[in-house]
């Protein structure tokens, strides 16, 4: 995904991280690929040594340094020009002009920004590419500058003539544009209210800044003994592999010490999270929305009742995940199901290696659903320079997709031969062919879908891809191992996401009618969700209640719904492709090719997903119900 072209957010990519739930049972023994060469698995390359044929084509971007260059000084001389429209947006053709402007700087800061930020990631520690980065950043920061009086000064204009605007014909290419610029309109205050507001949004940015030094540096955890009685530091990133460990002891321990690290700074974190609501209670009151969960769905034209339709139809579905947890009991042989060991491995260890090139095979395979014409642009994405496959030293970590617009879509993998990687790909392909869709049918200002939206092409490529590999797969110990892959990623997308949505929700509604927010109160409103979403058949360990003090999510308020309905609506295409065929598969490719011309909610439906009904979400259960279903006859 790309900046949002209208307020130039540079940066924006399309999921850095592809699986909530990472297999707990891969054991990897890595196979040379069909590649000319491959670096030893003990020895990382560097940059210089990877072949051409495993990197990404940056060069369909910039064919070198100097046509960077001087696409940046020609952008520099662009912004010289947009002076010229001040304080005289008031006709349509002035209007216009200035938007074709607008657009033009915008088109070349993307791609400046792009490639420069691309160029850094192959290699992080390379100065040039630091510096490149750098000045790439602040030509946006410019850009955003010099554009910024152009909602405002619009938006002064009388009312008539804004809806005059709107459709005149000659402005026909921005009227979704104007249409949104009008719908805001009730939100935004006098120039002087606006300007008080934006002085105070480094404060704004406190909390979360706060929370981020204190859990990401400050924050020290205890040594945990591992399988092997080794005494190894606990930290945020260890803790999941503690979790996945085979001995229970490990897990507990690892559980324990987690949360009584939190436990002992539970006020000072209390007292940043509270200062973050406090924050959105003030924001949704100065800017005249009437609750901070309604604020929070305004950018994306989002009714209340999607939220509320989420939190109620998953409340309908625990008996569900009660019934999966059941089954996480029965399949452990354990008397109690703690909370230490929902990420226990259900299988045993077995190895599944899958190289590149299989990978990729399988994927295509997978996707033949969707048709030839999605196959024949996949294949080329694959061929063509698109992905930049494996790790080097230096190269950013993660996976993303990202590009330019009138450009062909990038993707970035630090490829290992196994199943998560496999998954990985078909993700980050996934969001390419959104985005390559989207631009191929859609004018620049339509072509940027919505981070509502962003999820449901890359979810829908894994669901697909799981469905044909379950199909594929007879030997019970790997279908077993498939179903479990599948079902976690249900319980951590899904139902725990939705949790955090309503621990949100709840303690919003706590605080904008005026009751405080303790650390024992928000402790006490996690743990009886919790209770409230695992049922009898768990042990809802009491450690659990201060989970809420570790999760950066709650600095981005409102947020971690969109998990839970992009992975409800995916599911729901995937379950109308396979069952439907050609009309669904029509429908859908109409959604990838829509980019944001519409509302998001809109494009969706229009593709036979309706977020607005608890429909798609009740669709994604029954095949969680499916999953379950299949893995107890296997157990029977």
């Amino acid at each position: 995904m790309r900046m949002i072209p209208f307020a130039l957010s540079i940066g924006l990519l399309a999921c850095c991280t592809m699986q909530t739930f990472q297999a707990p049972v891969l054991a990897v023994e890595s196979k040379p690929s069909q590649f000319t060469r491959r670096i030893p698995m003990t020895q990382l390359a560097k940059r210089s040594e990877i072949p051409v044929e495993q990197r990404w084509k940056l060069e369909d971007l910039f064919p070198n340094q100097k046509a960077w260059d001087q696409e940046y000084q020609a952008t520099k001389e662009l912004l010289k020009k947009v002076d010229a429209y001040q304080s005289k947006l008031q006709d349509a053709a002035t209007i216009k002009a200035c938007f074709a402007l607008e657009d033009e700087i915008s088109v070349h800061t993307e791609r400046l920004y792009v490639y420069a930020n691309m160029k850094h990631h192959e290699d992080t520690a390379e100065a040039e590419f630091q510096a490149l980065s750098e000045k790439s950043k602040k030509l946006s920061v410019e850009a955003n500058e010099s554009l910024s009086f152009i909602v405002p000064e619009i938006l002064s204009l009388a009312d008539d003539q804004l809806n005059a605007l709107i459709v005149n014909p000659d402005l026909s290419l921005y009227k979704h544009t104007l249409e949104e610029m009008k719908r805001q309109k009730a939100h935004v205050l006098s120039k002087a209210e606006e300007a008080l507001l934006a002085q105070v949004g480094n404060l704004a940015q406190a909390p979360g800044t706060i929370f981020g030094m204190l859990n990401n540096a400050d924050m020290k955890f205890p040594k945990v003994k591992n399988e092997h009685g080794e005494e190894i530091e606990l930290t945020q990133g260890r803790y999941i592999q503690f979790l996945e460990s085979k001995d229970r002891d490990v897990r507990k321990n690892a559980f324990e010490a987690m949360y009584a690290t939190y436990a002992k700074q539970k006020n000072t974190i209390g007292a940043i999270l509270n200062a973050n609501i406090t924050k959105n209670v003030f924001y949704a009151r100065a800017k005249k929305y009437p609750s901070v969960l309604e604020m929070s769905l305004y950018g994306d034209n989002i009714s209340k009742d999607v939220y509320t339709n989420l939190i109620d139809t998953i409340h309908e579905s625990l008996p569900l995940m009660q019934r999966y947890t059941k089954l996480r009991k029965k399949l452990l042989k354990v008397d109690e199901l703690h909370m230490y060991d929902l990420f226990a491995p259900l299988v045993d260890e077995f190895k599944m290696d899958i190289t590149y090139d299989e990978a990729k095979n399988m994927v295509l395979e997978s996707l033949k659903p969707l048709g030839e014409s999605y196959l024949k642009v996949l294949k080329q994405g694959f061929n063509d320079g698109w992905v930049d496959i494996y790790e080097n030293e230096g190269k950013r970590s993660g996976a993303y997709s990202w590009g330019a617009f009138g450009t062909h879509p990038y993707v970035l993998l630090n490829h290992k031969d196994n199943l998560n990687s496999m998954f990985t790909l078909a993700h980050e392909m996934g969001h390419a062919m959104h985005s390559y869709l989207s631009d191929s049918n859609q004018p620049y200002r339509e072509a940027q879908y919505t981070i509502f939206l962003a999820e449901v092409a890359s979810t829908l490529n894994e669901a697909l891809l799981m469905d044909y590999m379950l199909k594929k797969t007879t030997e019970p110990k790997a279908k077993m191992f498939l179903l479990t892959y599948y079902a976690d990623q249900f319980r951590t997308t899904v139902f725990r996401q939705t949790m955090f949505a309503e621990f949100e929700k709840i303690t919003h509604e706590k605080a904008e009618v005026g009751e405080s927010l303790t650390p024992q109160e928000l402790s006490s409103i996690y743990y009886n969700l919790n209770k409230q979403y695992f049922g009898n058949e768990m042990v809802v360990d009491k450690d659990i209640e201060v989970e809420w003090a570790r999760i950066p999510h709650f600095y981005n308020s409102f947020y971690v719904y969109k998990y839970a309905t992009g992975f409800s609506a995916a599911t729901s295409f995937a379950k109308q492709i396979i069952s439907e065929g050609q009309p669904a598969v029509d429908r859908y490719l109409g959604f990838l090719q829509s980019g944001g011309s519409d509302y998001s909610i809109n494009i969706l439906k229009k593709a036979g997903v309706d977020m607005s009904s608890p429909e798609p979400i009740k669709q994604a259960m029954s095949v969680f119900k499916e999953l379950i279903e299949q893995m107890e006859q296997l157990n029977a």
